[in-house]
């Protein structure tokens, strides 16, 4: 029971992603005393309500004497809001189950607050898939102190992501496509180079297919000593947009202390340098059936010169996206 409301709470969690930056998108799940779900919520955006108290909110009454299951321990300390800690004893509810203990020393102790209060708490529920769901970027902010960063390359089988004389659009399909600016619109930055910037003029907004605006709009960021002109979409104000003089990734990566979670779009040299760097956490590769044989590579890294150089990563996942597929790597840590 306790399980299955754990992957409630991280699926609720999913729609803070991006637009809780940069507090933590948190899920949470309230169970009746019977066991019954009687709340869900989520973090909402910086200044509102914390994901325990809008699970609270949907609660009611029913939360006495039930049970709370969170994404991260409740948090102990009072901001822009009140601790979530002291939300949960005060609405009676009788015990607590959360899956990743609180890193940061500001907000944490939660835990044991409800236990001084009486209420049964109990940690590492599900931790694994709690880390690696929307608290991913989080996690990776608290704990090395920059962005979650994710590359993302849409090529086709053999690694192409332009032929020869320079057309790429589209090499994926309008599935892929969809998926990515849902992607998009879960993140805090998107990084691109100058070359990307001035040859291709995106305006790297999040959108669905019928061209409508995701809620959230991620940072433009644009890296390289180019300038890229005032009439460039992604000057249109629809969402912020920096310019990171610099090609050392390291320096960008600085320029965006609030960020979580990034997704490096390319061109093949950015890509290549934040490999070089050790700074990708995940990559997404949409791969279309297509063989070209020759033209743009999806990555430039010079620094690869051996085989035991290659930059290894783990297969998280494989999907279909109609005819193309997206496979999903993850950082090696062994």
């Amino acid at each position: 029971m306790i399980d299955t409301a754990m992957r409630r709470a991280i699926s609720a969690s999913t729609a803070a992603r991006g637009a809780s930056s940069p507090n933590p998108p948190v899920g949470a799940v309230i169970l009746d005393a019977d066991g019954l779900v009687v709340g869900v919520g989520r973090t909402q955006q910086p200044g509102g309500p914390h994901a325990e108290v809008m699970a609270l909110r949907e609660a009611g009454d029913a939360a006495l004497g039930g049970t709370a299951v969170v994404t991260l321990e409740p948090c102990n300390h009072t901001g822009r809001t009140g601790p979530c800690a002291q939300a949960l004893i005060d609405a009676g509810v009788a015990a607590v189950h959360y899956g990743v203990g609180d890193p940061n020393p500001s907000a944490a102790g939660g835990a044991q607050t409800l236990r001084d209060a009486g209420v049964e708490v109990s940690g590492g529920v599900l931790e694994g898939e709690v880390r690696r769901g929307p608290l991913r970027g989080w996690l990776c902010r608290q704990e090395s102190g920059r962005p979650y960063v994710t590359v993302k390359i849409a090529a086709t089988v053999d690694g192409r992501i332009a032929a020869p004389d320079g057309t790429s659009q589209w090499i994926t399909g309008a599935a892929a496509r969809e998926h990515a600016h849902a992607q998009r619109g879960a993140v805090d930055a998107i990084i691109v180079g100058t070359g990307t910037a001035l040859t291709d003029d995106p305006s790297l907004t999040a959108r669905r297919p019928d061209g409508s605006m995701y809620p959230h709009q991620p940072t433009r960021v644009v890296m390289g000593w180019r300038e890229v002109g005032l009439t460039a979409r992604l000057r249109d104000g629809t969402s912020p947009f920096v310019h990171a003089r610099s090609h050392d990734p390291h320096e960008v990566l600085a320029l965006l202390p609030d960020s979580l979670a990034v997704i490096v779009e390319g061109g093949p040299a950015i890509v290549g340098a934040f490999l070089a760097a050790d700074l990708v956490d995940e990559v997404h590769a949409y791969l279309a059936p297509i063989v070209l044989g020759a033209g743009a590579a999806a990555i430039a890294d010079p620094s690869v010169t051996t085989l035991t150089q290659a930059h290894r990563f783990r297969r998280e996942s494989v999907a279909e996206l109609d005819d193309d597929l997206l496979v999903t790597l993850i950082r090696d840590q062994t």
